[in-house]
């Protein structure tokens, strides 16, 4: 890669990195933040659950936008918007306040990951784009691993003060990147029109008619299936185990960190040896096997192990299915990149509603129901692969603009 499109990917991981930490950057702090507040584990429940309705609905709208106007101008419009209402949730005063500015951080994180991806596809070719896809990957998986821990360090100052600063990193993420981004080209003319309509509605109908709609599809599988394991971990390590916090911070973060290792120094390797479907499928199926294991086995270190080849699986998934969507998409990448974190975050709501309503019946119930969903994804994904091979566009040339200005 030429140096203009790594310090474009370099920036774009930071970026994602900077989002994704201040997602998962609430979840040691709110249990304590929200006594303030009188709110209790419902109250966290639907502020969490917020922010993924947030990109449910806006992604399509930006992905769509950044086809017609350009990634840059979105990227940077999220990063400020995501910096401001993080900013301004540490400073809420009221309950209702935390509901309006965490939506409102997750429209920002709506308008920077559609764009983000979209321009990796712009920037790199068939070749490049799956160890590209990794690289922005690992910087997701690493901000959602960091990001608690980080939390947790933080309000040691106070309680507000991570707030601040995940608001204040954004808003420098956003200027740097209004600086130092290179502009790619719209890729819709100008009076043409653009396959999303920035309805979600009408988005998610347009979707069913894609060539790749069964890899969307796919998003949402796995994304319920890995968000059920994750919301149901915690509870389950607590009330089966005992385990205390710092037991379960550990178990999440060395299975973070590791699987984030693999993803980016591995990927690259794995996608040119095998293929991003066969790394899907292989995953798949370890991800399901490994999550009904959670029910059979005691014992911290042999817990350690298991969470964190569930976890590796887990992150090897997601950048294959972006790398596979990105070739199918064509010129349609900011559409195709707005659904694929649609589906994503449709997932990320029903994945842990679901979840939490079954602990309560029988704690193993989620992890059962879970590792079927999982292999439910690996048939659907083995069959439509077979009947719908995608081929990498080698011969693909960038669409950069270098002008640092534009």
């Amino acid at each position: 890669m030429e140096k203009k499109v790594k310090l474009a990917l370099a920036l774009l991981m930071f970026n994602m990195f900077i989002s994704m930490s201040g997602i998962g950057l609430i979840i040691p702090i709110m249990p304590h933040y929200l006594q303030g507040f009188g709110g209790q584990g419902a109250v966290l429940g639907f502020l969490i659950a917020s922010i993924a309705l947030a990109q449910f609905i806006f992604s399509p709208l930006a992905g769509s936008l950044s086809d017609r106007f350009g990634r840059k101008k979105l990227i940077v419009i999220g990063l400020l918007i995501n910096g401001t209402f993080m900013t301004l949730f540490g400073v809420a005063s009221h309950l209702y306040e935390l509901y309006i500015f965490r939506f409102l951080t997750g429209v920002g994180s709506a308008f920077i990951t559609p764009p983000i991806m979209a321009y990796v596809a712009d920037i790199t070719t068939g070749k490049q784009r799956g160890k590209a896809m990794g690289l922005i990957g690992a910087a997701i998986s690493l901000g959602f691993t960091i990001g608690p821990g980080l939390g947790g360090l933080l309000s040691n100052i106070n309680l507000h003060f991570p707030f601040y600063f995940a608001g204040a990193a954004a808003i420098l993420a956003g200027i740097l990147t209004m600086f130092l981004l290179p502009a790619t080209k719209p890729v819709v003319a100008k009076g043409a029109k653009s396959t999303g309509s920035g309805n979600i509605l009408k988005d998610m109908k347009t979707s069913f008619t894609t060539p790749y709609f069964v890899l969307l599809l796919v998003v949402f599988i796995f994304t319920f299936g890995i968000a059920n394991f994750q919301s149901s971990m915690s509870l389950f390590l607590t009330y089966k185990f005992d385990f205390t916090p710092n037991q379960i911070a550990i178990v999440l973060t060395v299975g973070g960190f590791i699987g984030v290792i693999v993803q980016g120094l591995l990927l690259d390797k794995l996608f040119k040896r095998f293929g991003e479907m066969r790394i899907i499928l292989f995953s798949l199926v370890i991800a399901s096997i490994f999550t009904v294991c959670m029910i059979y086995i005691s014992g911290f270190f042999l817990i350690l192990v298991v969470a964190t080849i569930f976890q590796t699986a887990a992150i090897l998934i997601r950048p294959a299915v972006n790398t596979l969507i990105s070739y199918a998409a064509g010129k349609e990448q900011g559409f195709a990149s707005g659904m694929n974190n649609s589906y994503m975050s449709l997932g990320n709501m029903i994945g842990p509603a679901i979840a939490g309503t079954l602990f309560d019946i029988n704690m193993s119930i989620p992890f059962i129901v879970g590792g079927a969903v999982l292999m439910i994804c690996f048939v659907i994904t083995y069959v439509w692969q077979k009947r719908n091979p995608i081929q990498r566009p080698v011969h693909q040339q960038p669409n950069i603009d270098l002008d640092t200005k534009a």
